[in-house]
């Protein structure tokens, strides 16, 4: 599988309602953290994620985290 682009060296922290989401795997998107579809002729899908009551996140902006789609502090090893 290809690398996906590193959208950011930061992640993306913000307040969210409860409900689905689709975070985006490839770091394409301009629509970060999340995907507008731009991975569309690629290998990379989309990772939906669900939460269950409105609460602040931090979301992955380098894509290589291993608790996706949260940040890990990942970004500090790039």
């Amino acid at each position: 599988m290809p690398e996906p682009v590193i959208a950011d060296t930061k992640p993306v922290v913000m307040e969210l309602e409860a409900g689905d989401y689709f975070w985006c795997t490839c770091g394409q998107s301009t629509n970060q953290p999340f995907c507008n579809g731009a991975h569309a002729g690629t290998e990379f899908v989309p990772m939906k994620f669900t939460l269950e009551e409105k609460k602040q996140v931090a979301l992955c902006a380098c894509k290589y985290t291993q608790n996706a789609p949260f940040c890990d502090g990942s970004h500090a090893k790039l």
